[in-house]
């Protein structure tokens, strides 16, 4: 980690003293960092299994093409649902209850779906695995962005998507191990219900949010909480910001109206906008049916087309690192356009990889080459990027339910862009299908150099004052 400031920074008439990381502070946060991104690990894992298990249904349950992709989109409705309401409910019991309750939920989803007689019961563990993968995708970066220090928040919070490539690609080599086992899949699914008893587990021992404390009126709570997080540095100042700004954030207390109130427009239409391109450029559909693309590319068996998705998902892990390491020193804007570039060069690749003759060995080596350097951006760019920003740039007041709406809108756009990309192939074929997602991302280069703000080194009362001042 790169050293932390030392400077005093104004904010709305206070100080904000930034001092050294003690040793102990760093080896707590990455005991925190660790336990706290099992969310995001879990979410990788169930997103990435699927890729392994949809190409066993067909036999397991005589599940057609389309009741694949209902398969895959039953998860995205449950994630939706689980988004929508994971704002409130962590506004109203707290961030870290609501993990809590999360890692029950993968284990309950996981065992069930793994002991499946029917595609009833299939269906219905995938549902519930859903619902945890859509809380966990809202409340993890948010309690992460809440606890963690302005210099380093770009990194911390980052690791909750690199956790997710984590689980991504374990759920690769899980498939692989698992492809030539009689009724492998359900090892697949059923493997990850031991990451969330281990989230479980671990979330005993983790403070609660000291944002969230003061806000329910927990003082001594809150300077207890955020005292641990800093270690031996003061916390006096800090804490005076944040009571600063919870005073003037008095003004969205209400409803879900306040969501529309004229100062948190624009940081609406950045977050929904992201959700959206996040999506619809076409990630998910390259984490979800990667070994079939590999197969119509050219790799005839289920193993070597799932020892290829392996690959990929090595790329987006070590791509992740990458981000990791730049967030809090390039910033989340240069990545941002960084990723959507080269997102946008690979992708119109990957569609002219369709138009070669597929007899042809070098068309498959582009298509998996381009696949993999697609992700790669993607895993520098928008894809850590999108969820740091949403957890940074709403007054703590609404952060929840913002937070909660900007995640439906991304679980509504994977469910829809997942839904009808097998028509889409159907009707369009494979080439112009990921033309398309050029065309969205060339889009999304445009909206981010319109209207997404650089956000490195400001603490969250930083970013609420000056999204307020540019309206």
């Amino acid at each position: 980690m790169d050293d932390v400031w030392h400077s005093q920074v104004p904010v709305g008439g206070g100080t904000l003293q930034r001092d050294k990381s003690t040793p102990n502070t760093n080896r707590r946060f990455v005991l925190i960092a660790i336990i706290a991104g099992l969310g995001g690990f879990l979410f990788g894992y169930g997103t990435g299994v699927v890729a392994g298990v949809i190409l066993f249904l067909h036999q397991a349950f005589a599940l057609n093409n389309r009741m694949q992709g209902v398969f895959v989109a039953v998860a995205l409705a449950g994630a939706a649902m689980g988004a929508a309401s994971s704002g409130m409910l962590a506004d109203r019991f707290g961030r870290r209850r609501i993990l809590w309750v999360t890692a029950a939920l993968f284990i309950l989803g996981s065992i069930l779906a793994a002991l499946a007689a029917s595609v009833l019961g299939l269906f219905l563990g995938r549902a519930l695995l859903g619902v945890a993968i859509g809380l966990t995708s809202t409340v993890t970066p948010l309690y992460l962005a809440e606890i963690t220090a302005p210099e380093r928040r770009g990194a911390i919070v980052t690791i909750n998507q690199f956790y997710i490539t984590i689980g991504i690609f374990v759920a690769y080599v899980v498939d692989l191990l698992f492809s030539g086992v009689a009724e492998g899949w359900r090892w697949m699914l059923g493997l990850g219900a031991i990451p969330a008893m281990a989230l479980l587990l671990g979330m005993w021992i983790l403070p609660e949010s000291p944002r969230w404390l003061m806000g329910q009126g927990f003082l001594d709570k809150a300077e207890r909480a955020l005292q641990y997080f800093r270690g031996s540095t003061s916390v006096s100042s800090e804490l005076a910001l944040i009571r600063q700004s919870q005073a003037a954030s008095a003004q969205y207390v209400g409803g879900w109206s306040t969501l529309l109130h004229k100062n948190v427009r624009k940081p609406m239409i950045v977050a929904l906008g992201l959700a959206i391109f996040q999506q619809v450029t076409g990630i998910n559909i390259v984490l979800y049916f990667a070994p079939k693309i590999f197969q119509a590319a050219g790799l005839s068996t289920a193993t070597l087309a799932i020892l290829a998705t392996g690959g990929i998902g090595l790329v987006n892990v070590l791509a992740t690192m990458i981000a990791m390491r730049y967030m809090d020193s390039l910033g989340r804007r240069k990545l941002l356009l960084t990723g959507l570039s080269g997102m946008l060069v690979s992708l119109l690749l990957l569609s002219g990889g369709f138009f070669l003759p597929h007899h042809a060995d070098y068309a498959a080596y582009i298509i998996v080459s381009a696949a993999a350097v697609f992700v790669a951006f993607f895993a520098i760019g928008i894809g850590p990027v999108f969820w740091l920003l949403i957890s940074e740039i709403f007054p703590l007041a609404i952060r929840g339910r913002a937070m909660s709406v900007a995640t439906v809108i991304n679980w509504a756009s994977n469910m829809l862009v997942a839904g009808l990309f097998l028509d889409l192939l159907t009707a369009l074929g494979r080439g112009l299908t990921f033309l398309l997602f050029a065309g969205m991302t060339a889009l999304a280069l445009i909206f981010t150099l319109w209207m997404v703000p650089e956000t490195k080194g400001l603490s969250l009362e930083e970013i609420e004052h000056q999204f307020i001042s540019t309206q």
